[in-house]
């Protein structure tokens, strides 16, 4: 079968691992190797690997017009294999009469139930099978098909659909009421096939029906070739003869450690997958949603996630959440520029964009025989975009998960401390940490690396650690979408065509936005320069500039723009690791040399190389706030501080010939008081609610996030913690927030 219940199957294997363990001073290590057993068993067990012609099924499913029968014919000539046409081969056989005239003789829903009865009587193997359109809309008929085969969506554009219908002369299919449009009820349709489907080939226009059968291999041996697609960590050295190491891990592995045992950061093994011109073409007129789905299915293994599921969770993270219906809209602000808002989700952040979503894919990828604590530093934004995210997973997921989030005491704007302590749930804690994000994020990673204390929870409590902060792969990768997406928009509005450059100019602090652009570019996104913003705290620009990563002497200087008041930039291993050819050597030497030095340089090649596609540079203070002023006083719009750091570098960097895309990662309400000094308004010592109010009340766009506001209306105090820049304090909190809510 290939619909497995995932957690009595795990829990048994789990169980009978952990019998075999005896304890030792490494116990903890031995129960951690045998967890990571458990999931390798797991997932063997979960899919069949028989070869394409073995005894499972391929089953063609899409709407009529989708060229299901075409593209079977051709597969089963390629394999050699038997071909069923449901229409032709078992619905007309069994009535002795036309599908057409039994519908006209039944009507919609007898229809349904008898073509469901037909396919319910029906079994075949090592066939390719081509559904009717209506069959995906009978739900016992398709589990009969499910269980002896690998169902393939065609996901066609609706478009292409209703031109192919008309050529057809079909001007009426099951289910369609007199008066309704065609459009509608493909658009209707359309919930059945993504319920139901394993594996999607994405049919651009204009695909020849051997091209869409050749991609339906491809998507077919993907989707059986479960150890296909790995990660390791920056750090892994590979062995002369390249063989594969316990270091390589899955996607659900990765997700669920967050970081790798010797320190490094998970990373594909491959390269990222790469859509051809025309499957972007296609998605133009798609919905952030559809986006999504379509680019991150190509991202998770179906053996990790499954396609439906993923679905599913996409729908959650974006369906409701957002104040904006295109999630992260992009808005012409004048000349070359545009800025990309990804300020609409409920804590008015960048960071929603990831986690709402990374919740979901944690709490599916963990065993259930485990608690989760999840440890995160936050520098402003993320710690209430983390403790939110983590509020909206089930209940049953709220009993096994829990947050930690610890944020610099005095390193955030009120209004984000506020937030951040207002967003604290029965599953989640803000800890007030007596120093800097650098300092928060250093001892969160020491904390991981630390096997005593880690073996320690789990042996104690039955409680492992992992992450949340763009260190972890599940946190990262939804990223990407909204960069492809906002060039997707810009082809959409009529700006460009697809295919022009672009360029991006983004804040930057821990470098993961950035290199969320950088894997949209491998994906096949056209963008030419990634322009690097920094505040006062400019390191990366430094580095970008010299190749040499230099914290020698340096201190953190508070600025407006807290998110990226950071030193240490954690997800510029992940592109030195590319840019060096996956060199892990290399990254071992360079980052011990940064924790035990606070420096390393980077040889010529290299810095050559990270040039070609980087430019850098900082803005000061006072340039900050007269972005905003200047901005605002043109054109009635609003720029939070971070996005005014990345405007004031774009205008001083980019060569205006092409489009640059200004990332505004934040919402301005959250930084009233620098708004209100950079707009020269005078009633700036006003308290955190009524300055929110009073910048409401200018009708500027953006418009006021109602969320926010919805915050600043909570007038109770809640309670929280606070801890001094000790390590060793940090981790008696997270012991004791265990105990309190696992023990």
């Amino acid at each position: 079968m290939l619909h497995f219940n995932r957690c009595p199957h795990l829990k048994q294997i789990a169980q009978k691992c952990f019998s075999r363990i005896h304890v030792r001073t490494d116990k903890h290590v031995q129960l951690f190797l045998s967890r990571t057993f458990a999931l390798a068993e797991f997932r063997k067990s979960r899919h069949s690997t028989h070869s394409l012609v073995g005894d499972k099924n391929i089953i063609l499913m899409g709407p009529p017009g989708a060229g299901k029968t075409t593209v079977g014919r051709i597969i089963g000539q390629k394999l050699g294999c038997c071909v069923i046409d449901v229409d032709d081969d078992i619905l007309e056989k069994t009535w002795n009469m036309s599908v057409s005239e039994k519908l006209q003789d039944v009507g919609n829903e007898q229809f349904l139930e008898e073509e469901g009865k037909a396919v319910l009587n029906f079994s075949t193997s090592g066939s390719v099978i081509s559904l009717t359109g209506s069959n995906p809309m009978h739900d016992a008929s398709m589990w009969h098909l499910k269980k002896s085969g690998i169902v393939v969506y065609l996901d066609v554009p609706l478009i292409d659909i209703v031109s192919r219908l008309k050529l057809m002369k079909i001007d009426r299919i099951v289910g369609q009421d007199a008066g309704m449009p065609m459009k509608d009820l493909l658009k209707f349709r359309r919930q059945y096939y993504k319920k139901w489907y394993d594996t999607r080939v994405f049919c651009e226009s204009g695909a020849s029906p051997e091209e869409v059968a050749d991609k339906v291999l491809c998507a077919v041996k993907r989707y059986q070739d479960v150890d296909s697609e790995t990660f390791v960590s920056t750090r892994h050295i590979w062995p002369k003869d390249n063989e594969r190491t316990v270091s390589t891990k899955f996607f659900s592995e990765a997700v669920t450690e967050g970081l790798a045992s010797d320190g490094g950061l998970f990373v594909p093994e491959k390269e990222f997958p790469k859509l051809s011109c025309g499957e972007w073409k296609s998605l133009v007129g798609a919905t952030y949603i559809e986006r999504a789905q379509i680019l991150l299915e190509k991202c998770i293994h179906p053996a990790d996630v499954p396609a439906a599921r993923l679905g599913e969770m996409i729908e959650a993270a974006y369906g409701e959440n957002f104040a904006c219906s295109k999630i992260a809209p992009v808005r012409h602000l004048s000349g070359n520029q545009f800025i990309l808002e990804l300020f609409h989700g409920p804590t008015g952040s960048f960071k929603d964009l990831s986690l709402q979503l990374m919740p979901h894919l944690f709490a599916h990828c963990i065993p259930p025989s485990c608690n989760y604590m999840i440890l995160v530093a936050t520098s402003g934004d993320t710690g209430s975009a983390v403790l939110n995210g983590f509020s909206r997973i089930s209940k049953n997921d709220k009993r096994r998960i829990a947050v930690a989030t610890f944020f610099p005491e005095n390193g955030v704007s009120d209004f984000q401390k506020a937030q951040i302590i207002g967003s604290q749930k029965e599953n989640g804690w803000a800890v007030g940490v007596k120093s800097s994000f650098d300092f928060c994020q250093t001892a969160v990673k020491g904390i991981f690396r630390d096997s005593d204390f880690t073996g320690f929870l789990i042996m104690e409590y039955g409680t492992v650690l992992s992450s949340a902060n763009s260190i972890n792969w599940g946190r990262l990768l939804p990223q990407v979408v909204y960069h492809a997406s906002a060039y997707l928009d810009l082809v959409s509005q009529g700006f460009i065509s697809f295919g022009s450059p672009v360029d991006v100019c983004i804040p930057t602090g821990n470098f993961g936005n950035i290199l969320a652009a950088v894997y949209a570019k491998m994906m096949g996104i056209p963008i030419r320069k990634f322009i690097c913003a920094s505040n006062q705290n400019h390191v990366l620009t430094d580095f970008i500039k010299t190749g040499h990563y230099d914290l020698r002497e340096r201190k953190l200087t508070q600025t407006f723009s807290p998110a990226i008041d950071i030193l240490k930039a954690s997800n510029l291993e992940r592109h030195l690791h590319l840019m060096a050819d996956k060199d892990g050597e290399l990254m071992t030497k360079l980052f011990n040399q940064l924790e035990e030095q606070h420096h390393f340089q980077i040889e010529k090649m290299l810095v050559d190389r990270l040039q070609q596609d980087f430019v850098a540079d900082w803005c000061s203070e006072g340039e900050c706030l007269a972005a905003i002023r200047s901005t605002y006083n043109a054109s009635g719009y609003i720029l939070d501080p971070h996005t005014a750091v990345a405007k004031v570098v774009a205008d001083r960097t980019q060569d205006k010939t092409c489009p640059v895309i200004v990332s505004s990662t934040a919402h301005y309400s959250k930084f009233a008081p620098a708004i209100m000094q950079a707009l020269k308004i005078k009633e700036i010592n006003q308290a955190s609610s009524s300055q929110l109010y009073l910048l409401s009340s200018y009708n500027a766009l953006p418009p006021p996030h109602e969320a926010l506001l919805e915050r600043m209306k909570q007038q109770e105090k809640m309670e929280y913690q606070v801890c001094a820049a000790d390590v060793n304090v940090l981790k008696n909190q997270v012991e004791k927030l265990i105990q309190n809510q696992f023990v």
